[in-house]
């Protein structure tokens, strides 16, 4: 019976191989979990969005009208609807946007031929949101990433 050695030219192999696995996973490791991190940012500044729209289209001429409470202007919507929801971001580093299409009112008339007011015509007025976040990722494998999210909504009340 012949007795063969294999362990003795194998002795370093384990070690050699996990030198070179090892930091290979971590990183991949490392990446799966500052993605996911950057998936969730990107939702909190959709969520950020969404809120700001639904709060500009509640409160705008028609809600001015009917309560007499001031109709909501940029500053309001940051302050009472991006703000309270802005969790753990750093808000030197949000920017945000309100437009309205014409004004903040539910409804506008279009227009006949001669430029007056055709009251058949009643077209509902939007307002869009869009918020902006300068993202640093928490390991700096990359620059910074800028997060941007619209949302765009018919005014009501």
């Amino acid at each position: 019976m012949i007795r063969r050695l294999t362990s003795s030219y194998r002795r370093g192999s384990t070690i050699t191989e996990s030198a070179v696995v090892v930091p290979i996973l971590l990183f991949l490791i490392l990446a799966i979990l500052v993605g996911g991190y950057g998936v969730f940012r990107y939702q909190q500044i959709a969520l950020l969005a969404r809120e700001g729209v639904r709060y500009a289209s509640v409160h705008g001429g028609q809600y001015q009208q009917e309560t007499g409470n001031p109709a909501a202007t940029p500053q309001d919507v940051y302050n009472n609807a991006i703000v309270p929801y802005a969790i753990n971001l750093d808000l030197s580093q949000l920017n945000y946007q309100v437009t309205w299409n014409t004004d903040n009112n539910t409804y506008h008339f279009g227009l006949d031929s001669n430029n007056n007011p055709d009251y058949a015509k009643v077209i509902n007025n939007t307002v869009t949101v869009t918020v902006s976040y300068n993202w640093f990722p928490e390991v700096f494998l990359i620059g910074p990433l800028v997060l941007s999210s619209s949302a765009t909504m018919p005014m009501s009340y």
